[in-house]
């Protein structure tokens, strides 16, 4: 499992920079033709966060933000667009007019159960899936994403981060990134993260390079030998048929335990979404009487709806919680939470030098790098689907903040 640096904000530092707040403002940019609406369950009208939805035969899209709103530049009218989401009936909706905020209502997806359950179907989907992907591997996406990470400790937002990444992928993973815009603000907190985004560019469903015989991935030859697997049932997308199916370490498997769903197209073979939990997260701290403890760390990769042998990633959550142990304190709750948004992919190749992630990357520093380009970020559509919340806001408008989205107070 990754690891991660931390170190703390000194006092000093915050005091020098308490002059400073957080400008999180933006001026919303019109496109020609802007779908903008909410994605909500048909039967209980709960809003369906990180739904898909894009336009077919184009590589325009976008997915619900946490709240199942969402907002989609259209080209032109009329247009049919495309709502899915694994749990879900898939869902057309053709669009004349942009005038008013559409509400999409999707029934769920019916789950059934083989009339004969036999014990080692499971197995023999996640094989399949695997040797799909292994054999796949080597096709190559291009395209841009846009990460979000946002820390919390004692329930109070205490740093922001954002970036556009030029970024090369696969059907298992990111294989490399270069960073076009970046910003952040923060302020004082017990401790910071230089680098968590190296989950996300580090983490993948497979490695050509691991050693098969010892692999502890669920996508490997030792999925028998390392996991329990039951499958749940098999959903009913359209003409599609995708099995869900839970797993666990095995408890002879020493130095690691996990457990996720997989959900796996019964046809293709091809993974459609993948999640994770573990806590085998290990991290070292500046102050070595700060301690982590009760570590969870959890993935969830999904991937696009596409009739392709092969498809790109859609989105990538990364989330970790865990209990700070400081002497003669209580226990202090910490949360990292982190997604990423995949977008204008396609199969051509760029003549971008994209670099692999690497433990030695500092977050802030690479932002830092990054010309800030306030505009930019107004402006941008894939941004501004995705509010930043009010209380995240509020929070570092309420205390000092730091950071290269800020600018003097006026006096």
């Amino acid at each position: 499992m990754a690891r991660s640096n931390i170190f703390a904000v000194t006092a000093a530092r915050l005091l020098a920079l308490m002059g400073f707040f957080l400008l999180l403002g933006s001026s919303a940019a019109q496109a020609q033709y802007q779908l903008r609406g909410s994605v909500l369950d048909k039967e209980t009208k709960e809003p369906i966060p990180f739904v898909s939805i894009g336009i077919p035969g184009t590589s325009l899209g976008t997915a619900s933000n946490a709240d199942g709103q969402f907002f989609l530049n259209l080209p032109s009218l009329p247009q049919r667009v495309i709502f899915s989401e694994i749990g879900h009936l898939r869902d057309t909706l053709v669009v004349t007019s942009t005038q008013k905020p559409f509400e999409v209502l999707l029934g769920s997806a019916t789950v059934t159960l083989p009339e004969v359950k036999v014990g080692s179907y499971a197995f023999q989907l996640v094989d399949r899936a695997y040797r799909h992907m292994a054999e796949n591997y080597d096709k190559k996406f291009y395209g841009k994403a846009y990460y979000r990470q946002v820390t919390r400790i004692g329930a109070e937002p205490t740093e922001l981060q954002e970036m556009i990444w030029n970024v090369k992928s696969n059907n298992a993973r990111i294989e490399g990134t270069t960073t076009a815009q970046g910003r952040f603000a923060a302020k004082q907190a017990l401790l910071n993260f230089t680098n968590f985004s190296f989950n996300t560019k580090g983490y993948g469903l497979y490695n050509p390079n691991a050693d098969s015989t010892v692999s502890l991935a669920l996508l490997s030859p030792n999925a028998v030998k390392n996991y329990y697997v039951e499958l749940q049932g098999i959903l009913e997308k359209g003409d599609a048929n995708v099995a869900e199916i839970t797993f666990e370490t095995r408890p002879e498997v020493e130095g690691y335990q996990a457990n996720g769903t997989i959900w796996v197209d019964t046809d293709t073979y091809k993974v459609v979404r993948f999640t994770i939990t573990s806590p085998n997260y290990t991290s070292a701290s500046q102050n070595p009487t700060y301690k982590l403890k009760n570590t969870k760390l959890t993935f969830d990769l999904s991937f696009q709806n596409t009739p392709d042998p092969v498809s790109p990633l859609d989105y990538m959550k990364v989330n970790l919680t865990a209990d700070v142990l400081r002497p003669g304190t209580p226990t202090t709750k910490l949360d990292v939470s982190s997604f990423t948004f995949f977008y204008d992919t396609n199969r051509k190749p760029t003549g971008i030098a994209y670099e692999r992630g690497t433990l030695d990357e500092k977050d802030r520093e690479t932002i830092r790098q990054a010309k800030y380009d306030p505009e930019f970020w107004a402006n941008n559509p894939v941004v501004q689907r995705t509010p930043v919340e009010d209380e995240v806001i509020k929070s570092f408008e309420q205390k000092g903040a730091f950071g290269t989205t800020i600018k003097p107070k006026r006096k």
